[in-house]
């Protein structure tokens, strides 16, 4: 495998050089369609910090080279477009990220089939996400599952690696990532797709169709868009050895279904007022593989028969007089998601304790506002107020319980009462950005958060015990409130009209979900109710150069210590196997990342990525512990290559190293995966200027390599596209 790989990367070099020396004839650039972001929905990163207008000019920087270029910012971070999903086929936001230097997606393992992402190698309990602006947050344990979020109709996906502005909120205490969604930019505008996808053999795999219909009018725009996807599953490599719990060909249990629907509606009486309302509904389903290691006795048969969310927001901006504006945020979101659970591997029997329905009704209600001013042509002030209230209320059906003898098989024995539990979530924030000459920008921040937990409940299913000294039924467990100061500060010189430098350092905490400060685990736990929050120091350093034109590298280096890491500790004194989750953990995340983009003609130009990443994390209560889920070593490198008008060529190899992972019965053994390559290509040929067809290949050597104890990850894979743009 590595032979193929090596002697293709050999080819693809001699013709970087060959190319190079023969002279041809200018290519027209391509139409490509480029999405414009809604700017009421970026974060305060890159460009945006210390300005004031909006809304910029809507051709700047256009991106229509025979690849997709890599954006990055002066903080460290970087922004993933449209183009670059398209490309790349990378159609969630897990697959999505991975395109993007120091940032990779890993599944979670266990039964729950959720994909994780890390950046810089902290998790979603560190790294909050964003839709326009709007935090996305599962009030008991935030365990999203980031292959729920699609991405045909995103205009670009903003990632802060640890500078993250106290301006977008509570909680980044590792970064963000901000999904921008696009808006219409010409009076009818129109983008329809559809894609099939196959396996190895050609077997069909799944379906996915978007369409976004938009229009903009002098003083107002509308937009309507929504996308569907149909996954039966997908196909393991044909190096994979059938076990007792899965045999050879698809996955079991990797099926999806997903749709969601989108509208906008916004008033734009000036150049720069903006005043928009959104209504976004999403449903979806998913099945959950089994570990293909694990005995039968140690699997959990689990699926997702709904996993729904909605969200109503309004984001505006107003410019007050030459140099002040006004920010106003509202938003309500649901969620709700069922988990069930069945006795049998065929998932049709639920009539043991192991059976159960377990449903979450949960929303979040929030609000915010943001000002800022211009002070003398030097200084940019800004300031904010942000609330959050978080409202879970779960709900559980047994098959089997214990006291009752006459439980019928698939029919509920017992219904427990619906519990709440309500926190806020207060958050102010101020910033300032000063130019002590127009090369240097010198940024301050602070910000101050505070949690309220007004309620929280739980259901008692047992006796009580030493593990759980309550009542059987509802528990109402003690309060406790929280607070966390965030310090951050930053500094850029532009030493010239393409080159610049840049060193920041952010001290950010985040507050431990309802999980981690009360659930019992199934009596394996016991409840901390003053469980603090979790502190990371992160220091950046970095340099980019726009070299040539349409060319850009970006060396960055960092080091990060984290403090009162929440780690799970025995309790004996609770009983024998009984853990509590404790501030007891410490660590240190350090690395250097280098983004490069070449335009070697106008017809042919490279670029990728490379990241290298160390974490060590002391535990004292686990034995022989590894930070798992992040490669030591991770590439990405591409070409495009226009050799006619209209068709332009996409091959791209990514390597990742070893990452470490952990067997998931018995005593944990941590154990490391190993390294693959997977080779990858994409074929995109512009009919006219409306029409685009694609075609490409993931994986193409149907390279087999996990990521995770006992979950085998995809084979090789094919696609078909079309594309309609008006």
């Amino acid at each position: 495998m590595l032979k193929r790989t090596t002697i293709l990367a050999k080819s693809l070099s001699l013709a970087f050089i060959s190319g190079g020396a023969v002279a041809q004839e200018a290519l027209p650039d391509i139409d490509i369609g480029q999405t414009q972001p809604f700017q009421l929905g970026q974060s305060a990163v890159g460009e945006q910090k210390g300005a004031v207008t909006l809304r910029p000019d809507e051709n700047k920087n256009a991106d229509n080279g025979p690849a997709p270029r890599q954006k990055t910012d002066n903080y460290g971070g970087v922004s993933i477009s449209n183009r670059q999903t398209e490309t790349f086929a990378t159609e969630t936001l897990d697959q999505a990220v991975n395109l993007a230097a120091g940032v990779n997606s890993n599944t979670t393992g266990s039964a729950r089939n959720e994909q994780n992402i890390y950046v810089r190698g902290f998790d979603r309990w560190q790294v909050p996400i964003t839709v326009d602006g709007i935090r996305v947050y599962l009030p008991q344990d935030n365990r999203l599952d980031f292959a729920r979020f699609d991405t045909p109709n995103i205009a670009a996906i903003e990632i802060s690696k640890g500078y993250v502005s106290v301006l977008d909120g509570p909680g980044a205490m590792g970064g963000l990532i901000n999904i921008v969604t696009r808006k219409p930019t010409k009076e009818i505008d129109i983008d329809a797709r559809s894609r099939l996808d196959f396996g190895r053999d050609g077997t069909y795999e799944g379906v996915m169709n978007s369409a976004y219909v938009g229009t903009k009018q002098q003083g107002y725009y509308a937009q309507l868009s929504g996308v569907w996807r149909d996954e039966k599953g997908w196909m393991l490599p044909d190096s994979f050895q059938s076990t007792n719990v899965q045999g050879w060909g698809f996955r079991n249990q990797t099926g999806t279904y997903d749709w969601n629907l989108s509208a906008r509606v916004a008033l734009t009486p000036n150049a720069t007022d903006e005043y928009s309302l959104t209504f976004n509904h999403q449903e979806g389903k998913k099945g959950a593989p089994l570990n293909v290691v694990d005995p039968l006795s140690a699997q959990k048969y689990w699926t997702w028969p709904f996993w729904n969310t909605q969200s109503l927001y309004f984001l505006s901006n107003t410019k007050v007089g030459d140099a002040s504006y006004v920010k106003l945020k509202g938003y309500w979101n649901t969620f709700d998601n069922s988990l069930d659970s069945y006795s049998n591997i065929y998932m049709n029997l639920q009539n043991t304790p192991a059976a159960f329905n377990s449903v979450y009704n949960d929303y979040a209600l929030g609000t915010a506002i943001e000002a800022g001013t211009e002070i003398a042509g030097v200084d940019t002030l800004k300031t904010s107020l942000e609330y959050r209230l978080d409202g879970h209320h779960p709900s559980q059906q047994y098959f089997a319980f214990k006291g009752i003898s006459s439980c019928i098989p698939n029919v509920v024995c017992y219904t427990q009462p619906t519990t709440t539990s309500l926190e806020d979530v207060y958050s102010i924030a101020l910033e300032n950005t000063y130019h002590p000459i127009p090369q240097i920008d010198l940024v301050q921040g602070f910000s101050y958060d505070w949690r309220h937990l007004r309620q929280a409940q739980d259901f008692n299913s047992n006796l009580p015990s030493k593990t759980s000294p309550y009542p059987f039924g509802v528990v109402n467990y003690p309060v406790n409130d929280g607070t966390a100061p965030n310090f951050q500060g930053a500094a850029v010189y532009r030493y010239n009209d393409t080159d610049n430098v840049h060193f920041n350092v952010s001290d950010r905490e985040r507050f431990p979900t309802l999980f981690e400060r009360f659930s019992t685990q199934f009596g394996g736990a016991t409840s901390n109710p003053a469980l603090a929050p979790e502190r990371a120091i992160n220091f950046d350093l970095g340099w980019a150069s726009n070299f040539a034109p349409r060319s850009k590298i970006t060396v960055d280096v960092y080091y990060d210590i984290i403090r009162n890491l929440i780690q799970s500790v025995p309790v004996p004194q609770y009983g024998a196997g009984v853990t509590q989750s404790q501030n007891v953990g410490d660590g240190q995340y350090f690395g250097g990342e280098i983004t490069a983009d070449y335009a070697v003609r106008d017809d042919l130009s490279i670029g990728g990525n490379l990241s290298v990443e160390h974490r060590h994390v002391y535990a004292p209560y686990i034995l022989n512990f590894q930070p798992i889920g992040v490669p030591d070593l991770k590439i990405l490198t591409f070409v495009g290559y226009r050799p006619i008008e209209g068709l332009t060529l996409t091959p791209s190899i990514e390597y990742s190293g070893s990452r470490w992972t952990v067997t998931d019965i018995g005593l944990p053994y941590y154990y490391r995966t190993g390294a693959f390559v997977k080779v990858n290509a994409n074929v995109e040929y512009q009919v006219n200027k409306n029409l685009k067809i694609s075609a490409g290949v993931r994986n193409l050597f149907d390279t087999g390599y996990t990521f995770t104890w006992g979950y085998p990850e995809p084979g090789r894979s094919l696609y078909l596209g079309v594309k309609a743009t008006f």
